[in-house]
């Protein structure tokens, strides 16, 4: 792990702590991959500040919590026209 994805992972922390935004929305933000973004908050956030992990986690699993219902409402909006 070199000092970019580290510095990386707790800005994408930080980012979605203080704003809620989901890992896609963080990628797109970031213009990286959901991946990358999944990566780096889970495993390596972990590794590096795992006080920032847990509380990211939180948002994160909130985040999922919550995906079916945007699902619904973005369903809604496409065929509401």
């Amino acid at each position: 792990m070199n000092i970019e994805s580290q510095t990386r992972a707790a800005m994408l922390g930080e980012y979605i702590l203080s704003t809620g935004a989901t890992v896609r929305a963080t990628a797109k933000v970031f213009k990286i991959s959901k991946s990358t973004v999944h990566k780096d908050v889970t495993a390596r956030l972990m590794v590096e500040k795992p006080a920032l992990y847990r509380e990211v986690k939180k948002v994160l699993e909130l985040n999922k919590s919550e995906r079916h219902i945007r699902g619904g409402m973005a369903t809604r909006k496409k065929y509401k026209g």
